[in-house]
């Protein structure tokens, strides 16, 4: 039931993350087919990949600024903007269209990320509840049903535009339930600034590999299949739903399990878990090893980042609060226009399987980083 009641709690937020996810879980299983639309080789398509990055990370200082010019019904706004962008990327005609799109894209969805993880932590400060997992899950879930229903629209003969069409329309409905007024205890007056270095930095690159080793699988998992193992379009599109989907399961059960035990220890666990999974990806002879390695890298994965803003949330003080978890989530954010770039040239230069393979060595950078935030005082 502790899923349930934190969804319940976060239920406006949690909408947003539905939508955020829709998107994605629509464009990786797309990647194929867009690829081959405008013509990119791997590393031209990695690095046009590098403008969806380039738009996320103006959200570190355009959120807090629009949230603060709308109030309640800034993460609507939000939520609707980045809806009306959704079909840019199936009208895209070539290479410089397509990375101006996704720069576009980056921005409109980073800024709906930004809000909703805020709001996010304004309601478990207010509801003394961990509620980071259970958002974070439904946007794995949303990702997963995106992504497979799009493999089978693909294989229906869908074109690109007419599923970002209805994945629009569907945002667009779930966008207008997301205005939420704010606890009246989170509208305060900052009293002085406490430390935000360490916690930003040590908790925003554990979220910067596990935003970038989801981006990798996200981007570059429906082409490993197609390509590397033979697989249709079906096929391919189960590859970001697998990890969609174990990572949902993987989040929701996170949110049970952070009531029973550390962050520090789970996040520990989970990141062996990812780097057993990517290398089973990495060396599959087949799509269905494949999926099998790209679910249990979801499961481990799938808790990393929203334990890693959790924590910086309680590691600072709550008139800071907010600043910290938008700074380290535009950290994170990073991992999704890095990764597809590094894994472009690396697929380029060697190939799917060894770029896949070289997740599994950024992973084990985690675990001292977590080592390190555990050291670091509470306020």
């Amino acid at each position: 039931m502790s899923i349930l009641s934190a969804l319940k709690i976060s239920r406006r937020p949690a909408a947003a993350f539905a939508i955020v996810g829709l998107f994605w879980g629509c464009f990786a299983a797309l990647v194929p087919v867009l690829k081959a639309q405008i013509g990119a080789s791997d590393g031209l398509f990695g690095v046009l990949l590098l403008g969806t990055g380039i738009g996320l990370t103006s959200s570190i200082w355009l959120a807090p600024r629009i949230e603060r010019l709308l109030g309640a019904p800034a993460l609507m706004v939000a939520s609707l903007v980045f809806a009306a962008t959704f079909v840019l990327p199936s009208i895209a005609t070539g290479p410089l269209m397509f990375g101006l799109f996704l720069v576009l894209l980056g921005v409109t969805s980073g800024l709906t990320d930004v809000v909703m993880n805020a709001r996010v932590s304004t309601l478990e400060v207010a509801s003394r509840r961990s509620l980071m997992n259970a958002n974070h899950g439904m946007f794995s879930a949303s990702y997963a049903v995106a992504a497979l229903l799009t493999g089978f629209a693909r294989e229906a003969g869908w074109t690109p535009a007419a599923v970002f069409s209805v994945a629009a329309l569907v945002a667009v409905a779930l966008a207008l339930t997301t205005k939420q007024e704010l606890p009246v205890e989170e509208v305060e007056l900052s009293v002085g600034k406490s430390s935000l270095f360490w916690p930003v930095l040590l908790c925003g690159g554990v979220t910067l590999i596990a935003f970038m080793s989801e981006a990798t699988v996200e981007s570059w998992s429906a082409l490993h299949i197609e390509r590397t193992l033979l697989g249709g379009a079906a096929q391919g599109a189960m590859g970001p739903a697998a990890l969609g989907l174990t990572m949902a399961i993987g989040r929701f059960s996170g949110q049970v399990i952070i009531e029973r035990t550390s962050e520090y220890l789970v996040i520990r666990w989970a990141t062996l878990l990812s780097i057993i999974g990517v290398l089973i990806a990495a060396t599959a002879p087949t799509p269905l090893i494949a999926y099998l390695g790209f679910g249990i890298m979801g499961l481990g994965i799938s808790v990393i980042g929203p334990m890693a803003l959790a924590l910086v949330g309680r590691l600072v003080r709550r008139d800071v609060r907010t600043e910290a978890i938008s700074k380290v989530a535009v950290i994170g954010f990073a991992g999704f226009f890095v990764a597809p770039v590094l894994m472009g040239f690396i697929s380029e230069g060697f190939g799917l399987r060894i770029a896949f393979a070289s997740v599994a060595l950024l992973l084990a950078l985690v675990i001292p980083l977590i080592i390190m935030v555990k050291r670091l005082p509470m306020p």
